[in-house]
């Protein structure tokens, strides 16, 4: 991944693969800016994408991939200052690496994550049958959504830190037609990819499926709640992130992500997904869970 002088304000507005870009200040210490998700608090799918590139950069041993992560949003994170990541690189075995990721801002940890690589290996297979995909509404006939009205967007990047411009094209299909198709196995999906070419190296199509993956799986929480519009009764935050990769891709190209909420119980909703390429072939799977609580008066 690149890496770039230390900047003490935002990059400007540009593309995605720059918005995935870190500063190496030390050998395992990067720095980086990331955009609102909600006003004047960073997008927690962002913060995810870079602390990957962060861990992806220490792995040294060529071919290794990412094969799973696993992650804690611990605290909202500022968008009018950089955030401090810092790697630990806690093995690097025969087939494997590990690495354990810290984001801290203002001398506090407000996202952890472990991540795992490792080198293609041989073995047994077998995949879910995604014929149906075939069926399914293709992207160009599904409008187009306006990503900056679906994070609730109320002013300029130099007022509350949204970016100008969007990174990503994703297209909803209509929620009560994903139920009926999928026959209640899942809630929402949604076609989804880069706005623009990205590198041919895994690590970049990686991020951004880990950036991906938080854009929908609340709203797929609350769509079982009244959806967006009963939201600001409720305190709502992601608490943790998982990942797993099962096959290559590429992230320019476009993605089925299908998502289900089986459960919100105890102030917490939860909630899992699928990416499938356009043939049907499974290549990752996202699970979230998410503080939905009422708010403290």
């Amino acid at each position: 991944m690149t890496v770039h002088d230390l900047r003490d304000s935002p990059p400007p507005d540009v593309g995605f693969v720059e918005r995935l870009t870190l500063t190496r200040i030390d050998t395992d210490i990067f720095t980086g800016w990331c955009h609102a998700g909600s006003p004047l608090r960073a997008f927690g799918g962002q913060v995810a994408a870079q602390a990957l590139v962060a861990a992806g950069t220490t792995v040294e041993q060529p071919g290794r991939q990412v094969h799973s992560l696993h992650a804690y949003f611990l605290r909202g994170g500022s968008t009018v200052d950089h955030i401090v990541y810092m790697v630990d690189r806690l093995r690097d075995g025969r087939s494997f690496s590990t690495r354990r990721v810290r984001a801290v801002q203002y001398g506090k940890t407000i996202f952890a994550m472990s991540a795992s690589f490792v080198e293609p290996m041989a073995g047994p297979s077998h995949r879910p049958d995604a014929e149906w995909i075939t069926e399914v509404l293709p992207p160009q006939d599904v409008p187009k959504l306006d990503l900056a009205d679906h994070l609730g967007r109320s002013g300029p990047l130099e007022d509350n830190g949204y970016p100008q411009r969007e990174f990503i094209d994703i297209r909803f299909l209509e929620h009560d037609w994903a139920r009926t198709f999928s026959h209640g196995h899942y809630d929402r999906m949604a076609w989804v990819r880069a706005d623009e070419v990205l590198p041919d190296a895994s690590l970049y199509h990686v991020c951004a499926l880990a950036y991906f993956s938080d854009l929908s799986m609340v709203g797929t929480v609350l769509g079982h709640h009244g959806g967006s519009a009963e939201a600001g009764e409720w305190e709502l935050a992601s608490i943790d992130h998982a990942m797993w990769f099962h096959n290559r891709f590429r992230a320019d190209e476009w993605l089925l992500f299908a998502t289900r909420s089986p459960i919100a119980a105890s102030g917490h909703g939860f909630a899992s997904g699928q990416f499938f390429d356009a043939g049907g072939r499974l290549i990752a799977t996202a699970a979230q869970e998410v503080l939905m609580r009422e708010r403290r008066r």
